[in-house]
């Protein structure tokens, strides 16, 4: 099973626009995140995301990738400073690959959570980078790491 986890892209400031939709450039890189991954054939049984506009954004772009009839859903729990372990009890009943939109520092926590049991970064996120971890019997793994700046040309 794998689990992607991807930062939300750029943002709109607050001052800008309150509900923080993504800017132009965090709309060109999901972009490209997307047109790096559609070729890849990779499966998903479900897109899950934080409700805020621009993880909202993120997943819409993203789940083009994978299938067109994949809609994102709003998940409880995704929220920047929630505690991931309500999270890690849903991800451990899951037997197929889930692709995640949430923020920092939640991600971090739960990556740091589901490699060494512990809330360290392990992994460092940016807008629009996507974390693969994945699970061999009950161990989780980071499979690869794509961050944005190496999808640009």
């Amino acid at each position: 099973m794998r689990l992607y986890l991807v930062q939300h892209g750029e943002a709109l400031s607050k001052d800008v626009d309150p509900e923080r939709a993504l800017s132009d450039a965090g709309r060109a890189d999901a972009e490209r995140l997307a047109r790096f991954l559609a070729p890849r054939r990779l499966t998903l049984s479900r897109v899950l995301q934080s409700g805020k506009l621009r993880a909202q954004q993120t997943a819409e772009i993203l789940a083009g990738a994978f299938a067109s009839d994949l809609t994102p859903e709003e998940a409880n729990g995704l929220d920047p400073l929630d505690d991931p372990q309500s999270l890690l009890r849903t991800i451990a009943g899951l037997q197929e690959d889930v692709l995640i939109v949430g923020h920092l520092p939640f991600l971090a926590k739960l990556v740091g959570q589901m490699l060494i049991g512990t809330d360290d970064s392990l992994v460092t996120f940016e807008p629009g980078t996507l974390v693969c971890l994945e699970r061999s019997e009950d161990r989780w793994s980071v499979a690869w790491v794509v961050p944005p700046a190496l999808l640009k040309s």
